[in-house]
């Protein structure tokens, strides 16, 4: 199982770090991404750690958002600074053990996911 906290409500500008702790299972191997979903949006891809070896972010995020691992406890984390309203979505994270490079920003290659995390950044 998945558990995603760290989401809040910010002004635009601000910062939040969400984490996604891991329970049953580990990090170490997988791929591990963030994603998010604004209301009545689809589900889209914010960043992902591709088996250890590289990150990759979406383009809207990429200089704000910096994804990491923390193995020792099992833990990804996503840093966001310089919020945008249009950063306002709930995001969940998502692992799998499988996942190839060029399907890493396609949602239904994840086989585990967390429950999300709402964040609000106002203007």
């Amino acid at each position: 199982q998945l558990q995603a906290s760290g989401g809040g409500s910010v002004q635009a500008g601000g910062s939040l770090r969400l984490s996604c702790a891991a329970s049953g299972r580990t990090f170490s191997t997988g791929s591990v991404a963030w994603f998010r979903q604004a209301p009545g949006k689809e589900r889209e891809f914010v960043a992902a750690i591709f088996r250890s070896a590289s990150n990759h972010y979406a383009d809207s995020v990429s200089g704000r958002f910096t994804i990491s691992r923390d193995n020792a406890k099992n833990t990804v984390h996503l840093q966001m600074n310089s919020l945008k309203p249009e950063d306002t979505a709930v995001y969940y994270c998502a692992g799998g053990a499988g996942v190839i490079l060029s399907a890493l920003r396609n949602p239904s290659v994840y086989y585990y996911w967390g429950q999300g995390t709402k964040v609000t950044v106002s203007s």
